[in-house]
């Protein structure tokens, strides 16, 4: 520590071991960090969260039983002093709007160097963003893009149909999200624009959702919705 500055404390969160237990390796070797626990999935990282009280979670998204991107929200809703910095292979758009929307601060890819981490943890205990620069590239082409139009649309792209919480039969907020956008009439298309994802994984996210609430068609998806407190009438 220098100047008496208290110990960051970080928990390091990814489902393969190898790449965990490396990078706590990694941060220990680090000034002014301090790991406190690691966790290889999002349900115990949240209980660690919980326990820990860490200033920085590092967080991979894609996992088992909980996956990164509903484990930030969780972390951001219930623990608004802790900041997560994604880290992980994967820097597609979804990845990326998904783990932003969920409230994370930080954004790298797993190429990133020590130097990078610490200047992620470091920013991002301040209260700032800190985006590697192929995110900050996204970010900025998806802005600069010309708007997308639907029909009932004159110009501004507006904001998803509301989602409540609690959502029933284990939908994740993303499946809770493309099930308010059906029920609101939007086409897999339209969907797709509004979240930034493609087509095929809004296709994806309807065959999930669908098995998971027993659901055959769109007819029956958007009672389902209403029914639920998943939408609700404009």
């Amino acid at each position: 520590m220098t100047g008496g500055a208290r110990m960051t404390r970080v928990i390091v969160v990814d489902d393969q071991a190898v790449v965990r237990e490396g990078l706590v390796l990694l941060l220990g070797l680090l000034p002014d960090i301090e790991v406190v626990g690691s966790a290889g999935d999002g349900e115990a990282a949240l209980r660690l969260v919980e326990e820990r009280r860490p200033d920085v979670v590092l967080m991979d998204l894609r996992m088992p039983r909980m996956d990164g991107v509903e484990a930030t929200g969780r972390i951001r809703a219930g623990f608004p002093d802790t900041q997560v910095v994604v880290l992980t292979t994967y820097s597609d758009d979804e990845s990326v709007f998904a783990a932003l929307r969920a409230g994370a601060r930080g954004f790298l890819t797993k190429d990133a160097d020590a130097d990078d981490i610490a200047r992620a943890v470091a920013t991002v205990k301040r209260g700032d963003a800190q985006l590697d620069p192929t995110v900050q590239r996204r970010l900025l082409d998806t802005m600069s893009a010309p708007t997308r139009q639907t029909p009932a649309t004159t110009g501004t792209i507006p904001p998803p149909a509301i989602v409540r919480d609690g959502l029933p039969d284990g939908l994740t907020p993303r499946e809770g999200e493309v099930l308010a956008l059906i029920a609101d009439g939007l086409s897999n298309t339209e969907i797709a624009g509004r979240l930034y994802i493609s087509e095929a994984t809004v296709k994806t996210h309807i065959n999930n959702l669908f098995a998971k609430a027993g659901l055959r068609d769109r007819a029956q998806a958007v009672s389902y919705a209403f029914r639920h407190g998943v939408a609700r009438p404009q």
